[in-house]
């Protein structure tokens, strides 16, 4: 039996806690329509779901040229300000470092645009690191289609049976699933509460990063 030889990651809710910034940006709409701002506690859940995902649960039902314009205003302030208060969760920089011990090359597997995922990706020091980074615009697909994921594999010059692809949304697993990876599933990050038991249950159940450091370094993989 061997370990796995990649693991590949959501970013938003999986290695990154970015729910203040985004709601941040959420919040600077709802100012400039004279609206109160809003708890990043009562947010964050839709903070996987982009600026759109955000905007349509934060601000009043509008119709498509509105929820444009809300949109372009949240964008131009998240780019200023996408890593003013957001962190990588506790423990995933030692799960990291261990991946680079053993040798286990990783990535990023993102439904965020490119323009707005570099940033934060040398904000949060990761770039000497990561092996590959998939944006929402790498591609003419993003997750849950398995373009994303299988491109990655081809980056890091892995299989995807024998790769690990690591999400707290739904559209992460459903993508692995379709590229053939194994698939965990993140109960800490902004989807988990689209992770019911019968969609996730064979995947491995995450409920901190340690959960995942523990089961890399301790076990072998179902691989062969």
């Amino acid at each position: 039996m061997k370990r796995y030889k990649a693991l590949l990651f959501d970013l938003d809710g999986t290695l990154l806690d970015s729910a203040p910034d985004l709601v941040a940006s959420l919040n600077w709409v709802r100012q400039h329509e004279g609206m109160a701002p809003l708890p990043v506690s009562d947010m964050s859940p839709f903070a996987s779901k982009g600026a759109l995902g955000l905007l349509r649960a934060g601000m009043p039902e509008t119709g498509p040229d509105q929820l444009e314009a809300w949109r372009l205003l949240f964008l131009e302030h998240y780019a200023e300000n996408s890593y003013r208060e957001s962190r990588l969760y506790e423990g995933i920089p030692e799960l990291l470092d261990y991946l680079a011990e053993a040798a286990i090359p990783w990535g990023v597997v993102t439904n965020k645009i490119e323009s707005l995922t570099y940033p934060i990706i040398e904000a949060a020091d990761l770039a000497e690191a990561i092996g590959c980074v998939v944006c929402g615009d790498t591609l003419a697909q993003s997750k849950p289609h398995p373009a994303p994921v299988l491109h990655a594999c081809r980056a890091l010059e892995t299989d995807p049976g024998e790769s690990l692809f690591v999400g707290d949304d739904i559209r992460d697993i459903e993508a692995g699933r379709a590229a053939g990876t194994h698939t965990a599933a993140v109960h800490y990050g902004y989807g988990s509460n689209e992770l019911q038991e019968s969609r996730v249950e064979s995947n491995l159940q995450i409920h901190h990063p340690s959960d995942l450091l523990d089961f890399v370094k301790a076990k072998p993989s179902p691989v062969s």
